[in-house]
Formats: structure tokens, C-alpha cells, sequence
């Protein structure tokens, strides 16, 4: 695809607005760049000139952003993010053989991906990987990610997902809450202080009623946003917890935690690697989707 230069702008005009727009002072910014206020100043009557809008208004001794302006702000802020994003990866793999970028569910990768990659690497010497947080589908074509691992259901748009496994949840516990408040049935963890995911409201409601108890009381108690904290907070003795076996496999071995009633449930959506349209046949791609599928069978 051919790109009009007239239409592509220099990164540092860019810099130049996003750091005048975050002070609201051309004097200010210019000091951040290392540049005189004039040079900012006509940095932005450039790109102005450029886009054909007003992209600042001067109220007193500030300038504020225009209309146009706070709809352009997030924009250049994304292309910055991106454009940086993009030389640090270029750079960390300027003398590797192969680099593969993954998204990754962010308890997932902290507690199973990241203790099973050397093993990958061992396997695949001179290969460099990026792995960032990522807990919702987005567009590859706009997030440069070779592949993504995926909880849900086997949909990503122009992606295709490749089944890993299902995810089967334990009740557990601190062994010292547990000796405190001890569970023999599941009727009686409706009565013992619970830990919440707030993106799966509903898993508790989910154990209680495959248990054939009623769901009533199934969502109080203290609410965390990620498994990792809920990891955290069962440790800590803060509550009752539900969480997939695999992500507590170092808290069970050493003793932290415990299951407190032998009833695992499996949950409703399964785990997917996605990988975009166009890296299909990417060999290094390939090789992640052979190595990851064994590590989970």
C-alpha cells in the first residue's frame, strides 16, 4: 500500500502536541522536549495547517484543546504508544533468529505460561518473546500479537482458534481458615466468608447450584478484578475461593492452600490459542501451537 506523504505526519509534531496537550502550556512543553517554546509552537501550527483544524485555544496564559483537538489527543497517543512499542521489539530482536509476540490472559501467563518457557526456548534457541496482558479479544491488525491465548468460546474476529483444554475450579482455602471454619458438605460454604471474581460473577451462584444447593448467598464476600489476587486474598486467609487447579499448582505442593471438598467443576467456556489470519503459517507460530498443545494434554 502506497502512503501519501502529505497525509503521514513527522513523530515528533506528534510528540510535540500530545506533550503540549498533557501541560496545557507550549512553554512547558517545550522545556520536557528540549526545544524552544517557538519551535513547539510552530511544530503545532504546522500539523494545524496539516489537518486543516484548530487543534488548541488560548484561555488567559494556558492553552487548552479544541474540539478537535480532545478527538486527535487519544489517537497520537495510541500511534506514539504503538510506534514506541515497535522500535523496543524491533530492537530486542535485531540479532535474534525468530521472535514471537504473545497475548496472554494475565494470571495465566504469570503462573503457567512463564514457568514452562524455558523449555519452549531450550527448544527453539535464538528465539526472542514478547508476552504482554491482555484479558479481552482486540483486533490483531491493529495490536502486532503473532498469536493470543484465549478464555471464552472459539470466536476472534479474521483469527482462528485452536482448542487447549477445558478449565475445571476447585473449592478451596488457607489452612488456618480452614481449620477455623471447617467444611464438611458443600451446604456448609454457604455459610463461610467466599472470594469473588468480578469478571465471573456467577461462579460461585454456578459450584453451589451443580451442587444441588441454593444460590441465594452465593455472591457476597470481598470482590477482586483478576485470579491472581483472588490467589493472593485465599492465601492470606481472606475467604473461601474458587479457583482453576492448574493456576494454584505451586500454593497446593507447598501447602498454602487447600482443596477443601473433593467437587470440581468444570467451567462453561474452554482455553484457545488465536492466531491471526495472516500468521498462519508462521514456523515459529507453529512451533508454540505443537509445543503449547502437549504441554496441556
Amino acid at each position: 500500500m502506497k502512503l501519501s506523504r502529505r497525509l503521514v505526519p513527522d513523530v515528533t509534531t506528534l510528540q510535540a502536541f500530545e506533550c503540549a496537550a498533557r501541560h496545557g502550556s507550549f512553554t512547558q512543553a517545550a522545556a520536557e522536549l528540549n526545544l524552544t517554546q517557538s519551535a513547539v509552537s510552530r511544530q503545532i501550527k504546522d500539523l494545524e495547517t496539516q489537518l486543516g483544524v484548530l487543534l488548541f485555544e488560548r484561555v488567559r496564559q494556558r492553552v487548552i484543546l479544541s474540539e478537535a483537538g480532545q478527538k486527535f489527543l487519544p489517537e497520537v497517543r495510541r500511534l506514539l504508544s504503538q510506534t514506541e512499542e515497535l522500535m523496543v521489539r524491533a530492537m530486542a530482536s535485531a540479532r535474534a533468529d525468530s521472535s514471537l509476540s504473545i497475548a496472554s490472559l494475565p494470571t495465566f501467563g504469570s503462573r503457567w505460561l512463564v514457568p514452562r518457557l524455558p523449555d519452549f526456548l531450550r527448544r527453539h534457541p535464538g528465539t526472542v518473546v514478547n508476552i504482554a496482558s491482555r484479558s479481552e479479544p482486540f483486533d490483531f491488525e491493529e495490536q502486532n500479537f503473532d498469536l493470543a491465548i484465549h478464555y471464552g468460546q472459539p470466536v476472534w474476529a479474521r483469527a482462528t482458534c485452536s482448542y487447549l483444554c477445558s478449565e475445571i475450579i476447585v473449592p478451596v482455602a488457607s489452612p488456618p481458615l480452614f481449620a477455623a471454619n471447617p467444611v464438611a458438605t458443600p451446604e456448609d460454604l454457604g455459610a463461610r466468608p467466599l472470594l469473588q471474581l468480578a469478571t465471573r460473577p456467577k461462579l460461585w451462584a454456578q459450584w453451589f447450584e451443580a451442587n444441588g444447593i441454593d444460590s441465594q448467598g452465593a455472591y457476597r464476600g470481598n470482590r477482586f478484578d483478576q485470579f491472581s489476587m483472588v490467589i493472593e486474598a485465599a492465601t492470606a486467609g481472606l475467604g473461601f475461593a474458587l479457583l482453576p487447579r492448574y493456576l494454584i499448582e505451586q500454593e497446593l505442593t507447598a501447602g498454602t492452600l487447600r482443596i477443601v471438598l473433593d467437587r470440581p467443576m468444570q467451567t462453561e467456556n474452554s482455553y484457545y490459542l488465536a492466531i491471526p489470519e495472516g500468521k498462519l503459517e508462521n514456523p515459529i507460530s507453529h512451533a508454540f501451537r505443537e509445543w503449547i498443545t502437549e504441554q496441556v494434554g
